[in-house]
């Protein structure tokens, strides 16, 4: 088969999603349950997607994934054995970490163990100051220190010296030095993360030395499979939401740590309509957890000040808020009686009650079901069918022990409360940062993410929520559209007033070079430029961009105006530069997707809860539903990969994409 056809996979917690676009443009979706080795799922999706599709893989031209291989490894905390190298007296670093409390008021807290022990931590006698190499290391001190690095039987070596972001001569002797006597990955703070604040940059690289043996030997069993296959090797999504090939990312495995969500970002950006709206906000609602993110005029917003799992990363990623609230997250009780629900997900196997699978504690798939928001019509994944005598069996002993009444009352609790904690993502990434939602689009994906779209809403005042096609499958959707991405970054601290232009592009140039060398064609790249300023004294900096070249007013007048939307306020103090970024960007063909319908849109009606009672409510295949269909709420749209719930106070329209959209809310 001629043509360009391409291939998106999607590991998430509880399925993996496959979006498959051959030459006719005509979208081809799959869902298969993740597997512990993840890449045997990939196959299976890939394999499942070409069938419907009526293709051989070989007939595949482009392959893109995202896997949750390094944020399992941070959350689980099951990454490398890892060995730390850092300048003598610096060793704690990691322990002392920053004044910040988890809890501010909780005096028993205690924060996150180190990655790596204290016994794994070693110092060299070396010094670098602001202003240059004081002390170099000794050669043989450092051979010493890799014998003692393999008695300790480490898997990885990070090695983080003081001051290596603006001098980085002791740090490369003492890492060509480990790489040479040592048969095991060593990652160097002035490679993953030029820039300035011990902790951070340490904390960055120690993650990246953590997860990277981990995405090797993953990546490696997938490109075995995809060649057996016959699928291309393929390229990886970053956190920063552009794709990069195979081999730089087992370089930089720090990359990985936010995949999957970048994925759902990038694809919510493309197929969403804001001609008329401030913005949009992304709602993510998979089996494990729920994402959600800014896109504004167009851009997908970005951050380098992100933590897992209480550890900081400062690679740039996209700036996405995730709260421990999907479809499988499990509902219980707290000592005071109250109910929660999450962090702890039931994951795909046995999964929620309801999968039949012999699921023995309630989630807040089984409340939607016993609501009738999903029914016995629905086959979730294509693959599962409902036993929902199991998901009333599991609300019942839950409302047992909350003291509620009965399956119906406990459902609707879990409901309220997962909305809740969604309700609060989304404030945290529009309210807390200065930005009204009522202006914003709410673009609603994952699997259940559409059923509880119009209900956040509701809550927020929002009067638009758009559900793209693909809404079950947008992240790896969202792998076919995105760009390929290239990041680097120095700190350069001056004062604009004293600047010296020759100095900021010679660092341009040095980062110019560092972009380009990882993309698989320079001339294709479009090298995009952006300084970190901040008022003199200030403690955190903006980002803002800078043009071809670096003109010190305009840049300020950038700084003041992110400073005013950022904080509502400007000051006349000196500004200061802090750090030089770029990222080389190759932009991606534009995807072209037909929408044709299939089959009849009607299947009936069944009784589904709104409100305080029950309504009979039209149910919808959606694919039936034609391009200018509008209906009107109650009604529930189901297809394969998710359910689309439509309250009574809302009604949404068919897009020539295929796109939903909804609009109305209660009036109040």
């Amino acid at each position: 088969m001629a043509g360009n056809t391409r291939v998106g996979v999607d590991v998430g917690g509880t399925f993996t999603d496959v979006v498959l676009l051959p030459p006719d443009d005509e979208l081809v979706t799959a869902k298969v349950p993740s597997t512990d080795d993840q890449s045997v799922g990939v196959i299976s999706g890939i394999e499942k997607a070409c069938e419907e599709a009526g293709i051989d893989p070989s007939d595949v031209d482009a392959f893109t994934h995202a896997m949750t291989v390094s944020v399992n490894a941070l959350l689980e905390e099951n990454g490398a054995k890892t060995a730390l190298v850092t300048t003598e007296g610096f060793r704690d670093v990691l322990e002392i970490g920053r004044q910040a409390r988890p809890d501010l008021y909780d005096v028993n807290v205690d924060k996150p163990a180190p990655l790596v022990p204290r016994r794994r931590r070693f110092e060299v006698s070396e010094r670098t100051a602001i202003d240059g190499v004081r002390v170099a290391p000794d050669e043989d001190e450092v051979r010493q220190v890799a014998e003692n690095i393999r008695d300790c039987d480490a898997e990885s070596v990070a090695v983080a010296c003081l001051h290596a972001y603006q001098h980085p001569e002791n740090e490369q002797t003492i890492t060509e030095i480990l790489r040479e006597e040592l048969d095991i990955p060593v990652s160097a703070s002035h490679e993953v993360l030029a820039e300035f604040r011990e902790y951070e940059r340490t904390s960055t690289t120690v993650v990246d030395a953590y997860v990277t043996p981990a995405i090797d030997a993953y990546i490696g069993r997938l490109e075995e499979r995809a060649e057996t296959l016959g699928v291309p090797v393929p390229r990886i999504m970053q956190a920063n939401g552009g794709i990069a090939p195979a081999k730089t990312v087992r370089e930089h495995a720090v990359t990985t740590t936010m995949s999957g969500p970048a994925g759902g970002v990038v694809g919510a950006a493309e197929t969403a309509n804001q001609r008329t709206l401030d913005g949009l906000v992304t709602f993510d609602m998979g089996g494990t957890s729920s994402d959600v993110s800014l896109v504004r005029d167009g851009e997908v917003e970005r951050t380098t000040n992100a933590e897992i799992n209480g550890r900081p990363i400062k690679t740039p990623m996209v700036d996405v808020n995730t709260v421990g609230a999907g479809g499988g997250s499990i509902a219980w009780v707290d000592a005071g009686g109250a109910l929660r629900v999450g962090p702890q997900s039931s994951g795909a196997n046995p999964g929620p009650a309801c999968y039949g699978r012999g699921g023995e504690k309630p989630t807040v798939t089984d409340a939607n079901v016993v609501l009738g928001y999903i029914g016995g019509s629905s086959a979730l994944g294509g693959e599962l069918e409902l036993d929902e005598e199991a998901a009333h069996d599991v609300l019942s002993r839950l409302a047992d022990e909350a003291g509620l009444d009965g399956a119906l009352d406990a459902a609707r609790g879990v409901f309220r409360v997962a909305n809740a904690n969604m309700t609060r993502a989304i404030r945290a990434v529009t309210v807390e940062r200065g930005h009204d939602p009522r202006g914003f689009g709410l673009v609603a994906f994952g699997g259940a993410g559409p059923m509880h779209a119009a209900a956040l809403a509701d809550g927020l005042d929002m009067d638009s929520v758009v559900v793209p096609h693909a809404c079950g499958v947008l992240s790896a959707y969202g792998l076919l559209a995105a760009d390929e991405k290239h990041d680097s970054v120095r700190t350069l601290r001056s004062q604009l007033s004293g600047l010296s232009l020759e100095s900021v592009e010679s660092t341009y140039d040095e980062l110019t070079a560092d972009v380009l060398k990882d993309v698989e064609t320079p001339k294709d790249a479009v090298v995009q430029r952006a300084a970190d300023l901040r008022y003199v004294g200030q403690s955190f900096e903006l980002t803002v961009p800078v043009g071809e070249s670096f003109d010190a007013e305009a840049v300020a007048g950038r700084f003041r105006e992110a400073h005013q939307n950022a904080y509502g306020y400007t000051m006349d103090d000196p500004i200061e530069l802090v750090n030089l970024r770029a990222t080389a960007v190759v932009e991606r063909e534009s995807l072209s997707v037909s929408y044709r319908t299939a089959g009849e849109a009607r299947k009936g009606t069944r009784e589904v809860f709104f409100g305080d009672e029950f309504h009979e409510t039209a149910v919808f295949d959606r694919i039936g539903l034609g391009e200018g269909k509008t209906v009107e709420g109650p009604a529930i749209l189901e297809q394969n990969e998710s359910t689309v719930v439509v309250p009574p106070a809302w009604s949404g329209t068919v897009q020539a994409d295929g796109t939903f959209v909804l609009s109305g809310g209660e009036d109040e």
